[in-house]
């Protein structure tokens, strides 16, 4: 048995050779290699101590994923602009942090497509040897670049262009309850582009050529260490239930599931002091 105790993070995330996802939990000052927990016992209990993961100090609630009120109210990587990157005003000199915001957002970004029990389209910073981080984050069993765009706001305009006929959202209980069927997500890219072609023009014509390019990159399958899904969804929720335990059926996104239909997002509970116990 291994015991670990501190503030957790959000799972580290990689794929290996065969694209399978690859998960490490941050707690305190240590890793757990979480792929080889599948199928066996972990229990975790939360101290009732939330501890800010940017400034670190404690505090009552978490907002944004494990930011406290202070951080989420001045931080740019908090503001509205991130969900929403159409609404990027760091041309208008009102970015909460500009040194922040030209480090993060104006730089290329990427346009994609994935598939995560429902197609979507979103957008991502990086994409490595093909493959983002963001897709295993949202538990994309396929996915695939479109688009390279010159900066934030740009993806957040080819975003909202495609949002007129595709979703923006990840359905996270149909995510979480089997593996999807596949799509060609090619020939919908292909159909896609046609739609909003009149609105790429207009991008163009604002923001120059150099503003987006397409891109011919192959679809990328995902797979998740998952031995079982649940058949409904029970979402597990700390600051109710202070202690859960069971098999760790699997993980997907940054969701781990547990015997007994039980879930949980981990991600939303980083900044939070947990003592976890695992059976390796």
């Amino acid at each position: 048995m291994s015991i670990y105790q501190g503030n957790i993070r959000k799972m580290r995330v990689a794929t290996n050779n065969e694209h399978l996802a690859q998960y490490q939990l941050p707690v305190g000052e240590q890793l757990i290699e979480m792929n080889p927990l599948i199928s066996t016992q972990i229990k975790v209990s939360f101290d009732n101590q939330i501890h800010c993961v940017h400034c670190q100090s404690l505090t009552k609630k978490s907002f944004n994923q494990g930011y406290c009120y202070r951080c989420l109210m001045k931080l740019a990587q908090c503001d509205t602009c991130i969900i929403k990157p159409e609404l990027c005003h760091y041309d208008a000199g009102t970015c909460r942090e500009p040194s922040w915001g030209e480090a993060n957002c104006l730089n290329h970004h990427y346009v994609y497509l994935a598939n995560t029990g429902t197609i979507k389209v979103g957008i991502t910073r990086h994409v490595h040897d093909n493959v983002s981080s963001r897709w295993i984050d949202q538990g994309a069993t396929q996915a695939m670049a479109i688009m390279r765009v010159q900066n934030r706001l740009t993806s957040g305009l080819v975003e909202s262009a495609l949002k007129g006929f595709i979703a923006d959202k990840t359905n996270w209980r149909t995510m979480l309850k089997s593996q999807p069927g596949t799509t060609n997500l090619q020939q919908l890219k292909v159909e896609l582009l046609t739609q909003i072609e009149d609105q790429l023009d207009e991008i163009i014509d604002e923001y120059g050529f150099q503003a987006i390019e397409i891109l011919d990159l192959p679809a990328v399958d995902i797979y998740y260490p998952v031995a079982q899904y649940p058949d409904k969804v029970k979402s597990i929720n700390l600051d109710k239930d202070l202690n859960f335990s069971g098999v760790l059926q699997g993980i997907k996104g940054q969701y781990w599931l547990l015997d007994g239909d039980r879930v949980i997002n981990m991600r939303k509970y980083s900044g939070y002091s947990l003592n976890i116990e695992t059976a390796e």
